[in-house]
């Protein structure tokens, strides 16, 4: 008896074995190999190419390569909008699909549909001028002033004019019409002083004849 139940042992053993083996083997998942994917955002104004052997690989690249923030999206073909979900229909496309990845409110449009939001005219000009003066010395009785233009295109342009020339343009000016002044009354001093001489000459030609009375004598 005991020589029959180690005979049978030593048969159970290895069916036991490659059982388990084979149950391990079957209930393994398989892995996919990597396949080439195209991806797009819901304009088509991004894509990308991708590789990925599953959807959940396949979503997370998509999110990396289009720079999405969100991970809540849907993904659908790009030709018609059929909503890609499930691992079973993931497998059964062909390599170079296009996917479309759609985020929260975006929906599906056919190719050549996409009207882009209406984009505000650029204005161009001067939007802004404004005037600074400030002084570079408190004693300055003349500051600097700054004219500052802002610019449609979100620029500025600045010009700095300082008064240290002007007012040494003043103080030139002040002191030539000083000087001019001086020079005036000089000349109207002279003019008056020469108006008086020649009144005096013309009031001594008008009467050439008169001479002094001498006075009566009696004898």
């Amino acid at each position: 008896m005991e020589t029959a139940r180690d005979f049978a042992g030593a048969l159970l053993r290895p069916l036991t074995f490659m059982g388990l083996q084979t149950r391990k083997v079957l209930l393994t998942p398989l892995m996919h190999p990597a396949r080439p994917f195209r991806v797009s955002n819901h304009n088509r104004s991004s894509r990308r190419g991708v590789t990925a052997s599953s959807l959940q690989e396949l979503l997370s690249k998509t999110l990396d390569a289009l720079v999405i923030a969100s991970r809540v999206v849907t993904l659908v073909l790009e030709e018609d909008g059929t909503v890609v979900d499930t691992e079973e229909f993931f497998q059964m496309l062909g390599d170079n699909t296009h996917f479309m990845v759609l985020e929260k409110g975006q929906k599906w449009t056919p190719a050549g549909t996409y009207i882009p939001a209406p984009q505000k005219p650029k204005r161009s000009g001067i939007a802004r001028v404004t005037f600074d003066l400030y002084k570079l010395n408190p004693k300055d009785v003349i500051g600097c002033l700054n004219v500052k233009a802002t610019m449609y295109e979100m620029y500025s342009v600045s010009y700095d004019i300082r008064c240290t020339g002007l007012k040494a343009l003043l103080r030139s000016l002040l002191r030539f019409l000083s000087h001019t002044a001086q020079v005036t009354g000089q000349c109207l001093i002279y003019m008056g002083t020469y108006m008086l001489r020649m009144l005096a000459d013309t009031e001594e030609q008008a009467v050439p004849g008169v001479r002094p009375r001498r006075g009566l004598t009696s004898g």
